[in-house]
């Protein structure tokens, strides 16, 4: 046996091979830890379109588990306008958007998109994370603040992050906490970043007042409208219509992959804030722009949006069909007047079983545990959908009654 053949095997895989952990190895330990403390997590396979009905794996469910919230993403109108995209402009981009990727498709879109908002322009990404990333470095530095709700989705915290700015948190919708934080920076520039929509509570920031604060301290708010677009205020043009809230601070983000039902992000703002993000937004700088066939799948999104009323209607109503059937005694149901219908559990292990069992019946529900969640907090969150049913929602509850 030669000396190579004589060195353990552990030994071998080292890079020095002086007895070092193989760094393999010890990822392998961090995913155990993961699956033993029940957070590891695991891909379903979808074999069919997005929809109220699927099959996943092999089998059928009821699915209360998509962001499609106004039953688009496989809509026919969708799936031709696709068609007539790819035809005329191919599949790929090809290119950024700054150098030969921006379509004639990409920029009708923008300034529908920007109309529908009621901003003055929009500017397009390639996806929402990528989207809060290119508002936040772009307009921020290390003299600079970001004011970010707790309960914020995880992009606008890895932006100020990326932006190396002072980063400041207050509780969630705690407006007396951010008016003091506001008060006491001397920041150059300050940013007020918020969820619309809470994804994992299904609340809804306060914009009117945010905006209200930002006027008095001379700051920007940015609105992260990913589950409010389509389904807010009239026409579904969003949070700021919801409210009725207008201000030359709002930078108002929105993703074109949920209510929407294709794919992508805008951002629109005033003039002066989407030129700039055209100039310094490095995740729009140094990214391929989306296919200009989905540009054309979005204006149709955009007509069934504005016109189909009765989507958000049918959502409504599907809401009042939980309230009414879903019957909670060791649970909690959180508020949520939005299609987030989140049921606290409490501990990673239930929530998890429980949505285990559900799949059983034919239902799935996801169960969101920590770090998506705090601690003690894991729950299942309901997303209803106007491609559901009553009947639908009726077996849900009826199932989630049943194992209390």
């Amino acid at each position: 046996m030669s000396p190579r053949q004589a060195i353990p095997r552990s030994r071998a895989n080292s890079p020095a091979c002086g007895g070092e952990p193989d760094p393999n190895s010890a990822l392998a330990d961090e995913l155990a830890e993961l699956e033993v403390r029940g957070l590891k997590r695991t891909r379903r396979v979808l074999e069919t379109p997005q929809g109220a009905r699927v099959t996943v794996d092999g089998r059928d469910y009821i699915a209360f588990c998509s962001n499609d919230y106004l039953g688009l993403a496989a809509h026919p109108a969708l799936i031709e306008a696709a068609r007539a995209g790819a035809a005329r402009f191919g599949v790929g981009a090809g290119a950024s958007h700054l150098i030969l990727g921006h379509s004639a498709a990409h920029h009708a879109l923008e300034a529908r998109l920007a109309a529908f908002v009621g901003l003055p322009r929009a500017l397009l990404f390639s996806a929402g994370y990528l989207a809060n990333i290119g508002v936040v470095t772009a307009l921020l530095g290390r003299d600079d603040a970001v004011f970010a709700d707790r309960l914020n989705h995880a992009s606008l915290n890895d932006a100020a992050l990326l932006a190396r700015a002072q980063f400041k948190r207050y509780r969630h919708l705690d407006l007396a906490m951010l008016g003091r934080q506001l008060a006491a920076s001397t920041a150059r520039r300050k940013l007020v970043v918020t969820d619309a929509v809470f994804s994992m509570d299904g609340d809804i920031a306060p914009v009117p007042e945010l905006i209200a604060l930002c006027e008095r301290f001379n700051a920007w708010l940015l609105v992260d409208d990913a589950h409010g677009f389509g389904m807010l205020g009239r026409q579904g043009r969003g949070v700021l219509a919801h409210f009725d809230a207008r201000s030359p601070r709002v930078i108002y983000m929105a993703t074109l992959g949920k209510s929407a039902g294709v794919f992508g992000a805008f951002v629109a703002a005033q003039e002066e804030v989407i030129e700039l993000l055209l100039q310094r937004a490095r995740s729009y700088i140094y990214t391929t722009a989306t296919p200009p066939l989905l540009a054309l799948a979005l204006q149709k999104s955009l007509d069934l949006i504005e016109n189909d009323d009765w989507r958000r209607d049918r959502v409504t109503h599907l809401i009042t069909v939980l309230n009414h059937t879903l019957t909670l005694r060791r649970w909690l149901r959180m508020p949520s007047a939005t299609a987030i219908q989140p049921v606290v559990i409490g501990g990673t292990d239930e929530a998890v079983a429980l949505s285990q069992a559900l799949a059983r019946d034919g239902l799935l529900v996801p169960a969101i545990r920590p770090p998506t969640v705090a601690q003690g907090t894991a729950r299942l969150r309901i997303s209803l959908s106007a491609a559901h049913e009553v009947r639908d929602v009726e077996r849900l509850a009826a199932a989630l009654n049943a194992l209390q």
